[in-house]
């Protein structure tokens, strides 16, 4: 039993990096696993930016998956140390002062002794150590899952913030060749004071936002690197972002999926499984242990005038001993601590299954209000800000309206531009965040159709 367990947890161990890649793969479908160096990473980090990369390099990088990996071997290997035997025990007593004995004095004597635990024990411990790897695992993929989720939210931040800057340069543009013929109109007596002011502050507005939005590029991009494990100021090129990721499972299903896929949930049923391995070790360690050894004895020629025949042997003895489990009440103790800890473990999980669901209908709310927004600003708010900037164009030019409400639609415009922009980054994040929660990918891949791309 004990053979075979020991080879089943050393293959578990070389398909380790296997199912490390398998547990990135179910999170994103751009995780790449070709053999690309970081070199090579980085520079194409440096040019065009898909989450595949990013992904790839942080699983070869990232030192919090380092150490979730160290630390699952480490749980491997106590295996061994768990269902080994105890090491002999050897003792030696040397008489400075000989003991007399019928066949002559004793100068020295030794114990070999060896503990043989009771039959079951270390196979049991054993299966404690097997749930504890399996623990251990499920932290590699937690671990590599939270990496992931966490990159994807920075990705889709950073995409929002570039989407931004390009849309307040536009405006920004726009609204100084406005400024100029503000200038000029007023100028000439046909606008206000109060509409040149207007679109002086509004260009003021507008290069703060620059301003800002550069500092939030800065602060966004050291957040990714640190889960890449680069420089802070290494730098990123244009955001490559999929705009097609619909969800295709209904909410049900999702809280189906979450229960039978998220590691949380999996590491706590493993948790109960390893509470009852510890009953069960618990009533083996209030059985007794037996020890077996060998006695010898190194007699020396005895100062008598008629010695035995025998005079002078040396002895040899063969030893045997068991331990007597006398203390009652600290055996019941480990029964009931083992219990206990069950009953937590259970009542582990069962919390961990109601908090899921209740942030997995929460992030399932957000990411439909955010698709909603997505389809309202692009094909209704949006176009129609747009059409609303040209007629009010068209009505200044002709002395209809004046220059304020020129203005005042140029502002809508744009703010519905980082309205858009916001909704499509808080859709992918709370995209990775459900996802997290189910422990599997949700959306739609259409082998047979080429992705759709937006760069950024």
């Amino acid at each position: 039993m004990k053979r075979k367990v020991d080879m089943k947890i050393r293959k578990f161990s070389r398909r380790r990096l296997f199912m490390l890649i398998i547990a990135g793969l179910f999170f994103t479908p751009l995780v790449s696993v070709a053999e690309t160096n970081l070199n090579d990473l980085d520079a194409r980090l440096s040019g065009t930016v898909i989450l595949g990369d990013l992904v790839e390099y942080a699983y070869r990088n990232n030192p919090s998956i380092w150490e979730a990996r160290e630390a699952w071997r480490a749980t491997i290997e106590q295996y061994r140390l768990e269902t080994a035997y105890p090491d002999p025990e050897i003792m030696m007593t040397y008489f400075p002062d000989p003991l007399e004995t019928r066949l002559g004095p004793q100068d020295w004597n030794a114990n070999l002794t060896q503990k043989i635990p009771f039959p079951g024990k270390l196979s049991k411990a054993g299966e404690v150590v097997e749930a504890e790897a399996r623990i251990a695992k499920l932290n590699v993929d937690k671990t590599i899952r939270d990496i992931i989720v966490s990159i994807r939210e920075s990705f889709y931040e950073l995409s929002y913030i570039r989407q931004a800057q390009t849309a307040a340069d536009q405006n920004l543009k726009l609204l100084d060749h406005l400024r100029k013929i503000s200038e000029t109109a007023y100028a000439q007596d046909r606008n206000t004071l109060l509409d040149m002011v207007k679109a002086q502050s509004q260009s003021g507005q507008l290069r703060y936002d620059i301003l800002l939005l550069r500092d939030l590029e800065e602060t966004e991009m050291a957040q990714l690197n640190s889960l890449l494990n680069r420089q802070t100021d290494a730098p990123f090129g244009r955001l490559e972002v999929e705009i097609d990721q619909s969800v295709v499972f209904s909410l049900d299903e999702i809280y189906q999926l979450a229960e039978t896929h998220q590691e949380e949930i999996q590491m706590a049923k493993v948790q109960i499984e390893r509470s009852k391995r510890k009953i069960e070790l618990a009533k083996f360690q209030n059985l007794p242990d037996f020890k077996v050894g060998l006695f010898y004895a190194g007699i020396g020629n005895p100062d008598v005038a008629n010695p035995p025949p025998n005079a002078g042997d040396d002895a040899l003895g063969i030893q045997t001993g068991i331990t007597i489990p006398l203390w009652f009440g600290k055996n019941k103790s480990r029964v009931l601590k083992a219990k206990a800890e069950m009953k937590r473990a259970e009542a582990a999980k069962t919390a961990r299954v109601n908090e899921t669901s209740a942030k997995i209908r929460s992030f399932y709310f957000r990411l439909e209000n955010a698709r909603r927004l997505i389809e309202l600003y692009s094909k209704e708010l949006l176009p129609q800000a747009a059409k609303s900037m040209e007629i009010a164009e068209t009505w200044y030019q002709e002395g209809q309206s004046s220059f304020s409400d020129f203005i005042e639609t140029q502002s809508v415009w744009y703010n519905f531009q980082l309205a858009l922009a916001r909704a499509k980054a808080d859709y992918g994040k709370n995209l990775a965040r459900l996802e997290r929660l189910v422990g599997k990918s949700i959306t739609i891949r259409q082998a047979d159709h080429g992705m759709k791309k937006e760069g950024k």
